[in-house]
This record gives structure tokens, C-alpha cells and sequence, in this order.
């Protein structure tokens, strides 16, 4: 791998650490639209089983060899540039976030539902032609369960160390599934607003209870996640599809501090050029990412045939 495509997953790391950080938007689906998500899951997946063949084979005295396999297959290459990149655009994120919602909300949300709307062809153009029966009635099912639950009025609770925990293990669904917003997760039950100052005030006891819980969700949902998409692909993709969808609703710009969806305003040419910015970032990156692929692709072609590389 080049420095320049090392690089550029540092870039995406940042892209997908901004995403967590805002209510509504996914960093599952800015993995999905920069071309990393499948590895992403896959790196996940050996990761766990790294760690569960370690605590297994180990003691019993059957050394490291299944578990170093594992590691092996985790692609380091992309994981520790994604890792690199998120930490400091979920800070940056945090730091700029609250203001911007604060004094801009119905632009700022425009501008987030333009990123999530054009973040849909994504997933659709994964899943191909022709769609069957079964793909249009997952998109649909799914459409309606995310509509309804993003119109759920958010609630407040005590932010204690077990309840933090449990918030934490399904907000992390979010990193992994595209269209949960793990930061609209958090909104729902009260737990944005101390999970940001946890972030600011570097709060490091919150935040390692958080990541405690992270660390549990993921090794329960990411094994099921990667089984689906190996097995079940086409229908997990549609619902995938219909789950960004429905989760348009929170990002409507116009909407009551209960959720409800109100008609546009007189700032609404504000809001659809924001919602138009939003919508070409996502077009310029899966552009980007598209020829990326096709280079690659040239690339792997030219190696595999000298003949052909003769020719060049």
C-alpha cells in the first residue's frame, strides 16, 4: 500500500470520527461511502477472533498459532490510518458541533440530511440488478422502523457507570452499521450531551466505562454483522438502504425540540443550498473512491500480466 493511500484512509478516518459525532449521521455509512466499510468489518471480526482464540488456546498450552493467524488477516494498513484520522476529527467535531446547532441548527441539519441523501445510492448500487421481492420489502420494512423510531422523543437519565455501559454497547452498532446514528442513539436517551462534555473535559472515567461498552457491543454485534453480509448480502444490503432512509427524519431541518417534523420556514433557501453542499461533498467522495478502484484495478491487471505491462 502507498503513502498516498495511506494517506487518504487517514482522511477517511477523520470523515467517519466528524460523522460519530454528529446526531443522525452515521460513521457506518461514510465507511460505506469511502470504499472501507467491508474491510472494516472484516478487520473486526479477526480482531475478536484474535482475542477469543488467545484466551482459549492459551491456557490450555496450544500456543499463539490461531490466534496469530487472526492478527495477521486484521488489514492494519487501513485500520491504524482509520484510527489515526478518527480520534481527531471526532475532537474537532465535539469542539465545533454545539455551536454551529446552536446558532445555525436548520442549515446544519441541511446540511447533514444532503450528506445522508446522497449517501443512499451507496448501498443500492451494491445490491444490483435485477431487485427481487424480498429487496424492495427489507427496504421498505426498514424505511418504516427507522422513520418511526427517529421521531422518538428523547429522554433523560442518570448518566451512571452501568447505564453508560449498556448506552455505549448499541450506539457502537452505529460504527459498523450504516444508517444508525450511534450520536442520535446517545440524543434518544439522554446521554449526548454528557458524552460530549465527557469528550471536552477529557473526562477519561466516562470515557473508559464508554469504551468498555463500545468494546462489548462490538464483540456481539460485529460477528453477526459479518455473517449476514456473507451469507444473507443482498438483503442485508437493502436493509442497510432502507435504514438510511428512514433515518432522514431526524435530519429534517424544520422540527420541534419533541422531534415534530415542521414545514419549511423563510430561511429555506439557506437550508437547500447547505442541503446541495451536503449532497456534492458525498458525490465528490464516491467519485474519488470509484476511481480509486478502477486504478487499483489497472494496477492488479498490469502486475498479473506482463504481457500486458510489456505493451504499456
Amino acid at each position: 500500500m502507498s503513502v498516498r493511500e495511506r494517506v487518504g484512509h487517514v482522511f477517511r478516518g477523520a470523515a467517519i470520527g466528524v460523522a460519530e459525532a454528529i446526531p443522525g449521521v452515521s460513521g457506518g455509512t461514510i465507511a460505506l461511502v469511502t470504499g472501507v466499510y467491508e474491510r472494516l468489518i472484516a478487520s473486526a471480526g479477526h480482531l475478536i477472533n484474535t482475542v477469543r482464540y488467545a484466551v482459549s488456546d492459551v491456557p490450555r498450552g496450544q500456543g499463539w498459532t490461531r490466534s496469530g493467524e487472526q492478527f495477521r488477516q486484521v488489514h492494519w494498513g487501513v485500520i491504524l490510518p482509520l484510527a489515526l484520522g478518527m480520534l481527531p476529527g471526532l475532537l474537532l467535531a465535539a469542539a465545533l458541533l454545539e455551536p454551529m446547532l446552536e446558532e445555525y441548527p436548520e442549515q446544519t441539519r441541511g446540511l447533514f440530511f444532503g450528506l445522508v441523501l446522497a449517501s443512499v445510492l451507496v448501498p443500492i448500487s451494491m445490491i444490483g440488478k435485477p431487485w427481487r421481492g424480498r429487496d424492495v420489502f427489507a427496504v421498505v420494512a426498514a424505511t418504516i422502523a427507522a422513520f418511526v423510531l427517529t421521531g422518538l422523543p428523547s429522554a433523560s437519565i442518570d448518566p451512571n457507570p452501568l447505564i453508560v455501559l449498556v448506552a455505549a454497547s448499541v450506539a457502537v452498532c452505529a460504527l459498523v452499521l450504516p444508517g444508525v446514528s450511534g450520536s442520535f442513539l446517545l440524543l434518544t436517551v439522554g446521554l449526548y450531551e454528557p458524552t460530549i462534555e465527557a469528550v471536552n473535559n477529557r473526562d477519561f472515567g466516562y470515557l473508559g466505562v464508554f469504551a468498555a461498552g463500545m468494546l462489548i457491543g462490538l464483540t456481539l454485534f460485529v460477528k453477526l454483522l459479518q455473517y449476514l453480509l456473507e451469507h444473507h448480502r443482498r438483503v442485508t444490503l437493502a436493509v442497510m438502504t432502507g435504514v438510511i432512509v428512514g433515518s432522514l427524519r431526524a435530519l429534517w431541518p424544520w422540527q420541534t425540540e419533541d422531534r415534530g417534523l415542521l414545514a419549511p420556514g423563510g430561511n429555506a433557501l439557506s437550508v437547500v443550498l447547505f442541503l446541495l453542499l451536503g449532497v456534492a461533498v458525498v458525490t465528490v467522495m464516491v467519485i474519488i473512491e470509484q476511481r480509486r478502484l478502477r486504478r487499483a484495478a489497472v494496477d492488479v491487471t498490469q502486475e498479473e500480466s506482463p504481457e500486458l505491462r510489456s505493451h504499456h
